[in-house]
């Protein structure tokens, strides 16, 4: 496996990915069909509520020769928010949650990406509920070429970030004092991306 092709992350969020059309890199596009972006949050401290959003977009970059051109941007959109309870999905989209009427996406847009000892990592501008943060995300993959003959990549990434940073406040306190809805947000991305 080319280390190159385990160097470009989505994800998430995403992942938002920063792409340009950098000369030599090779653009691939998302396969939403074939990707997930996930994620899991603490309910009375006791279990751990998964979600996930349907709807997603966006495009890694990969430049084989040169690591400092890889980059990915990605859109998600709030309102595809998804925890398999319709009364609690509306609640999300709410501006109690992600406020989906005012701040219709989430976004991730990379400025670079670098090796790491595990892997590698994405660092780049994440935006959500209003908010954006620069965040790292670490992430691996591996190559391979489809029936069709076409080349594709694929990235597993994930990461925790603090809803409290972006302005998601609401949550209620327990009588034994711990949050009804935990403060911390665990990302899982699995993207896998065609090129173009």
């Amino acid at each position: 496996m080319k280390p190159v092709y385990r160097s470009v992350f989505f994800a998430l969020v995403a992942g938002a990915f920063s792409a340009g059309s950098a000369l030599g890199a090779d653009k691939y596009i998302i396969d939403g069909a074939h990707s997930s972006v996930g994620f899991s949050v603490k309910h009375l401290g006791i279990s751990n509520v998964k979600g996930k959003f349907r709807e997603f977009s966006g495009f890694i970059m990969v430049d084989e020769k040169n690591l400092a051109q890889c980059s990915v941007e990605v859109e998600i959109r709030a309102a595809s928010v998804d925890t398999d309870n319709d009364a609690r999905d509306a609640h999300l989209k709410t501006a109690d949650f992600f406020d989906v009427e005012k701040f219709p996406a989430l976004t991730f847009k990379s400025t670079r990406v670098r090796k790491t000892k595990t892997g590698y990592a994405a660092t780049g501008a994440f935006s959500m509920h209003g908010v954006t943060r620069e965040i790292t995300i670490p992430f691996t993959g591996q190559k391979a070429t489809d029936p069709s003959g076409k080349q594709r990549i694929g990235v597993d990434a994930g990461l925790t970030i603090d809803r409290q940073d972006y302005g998601v406040k609401w949550s209620k306190l327990m009588d034994t004092g711990g949050l009804v809805v935990g403060n911390d947000v665990k990302i899982e991305l699995a993207v896998e991306a065609v090129k173009e």
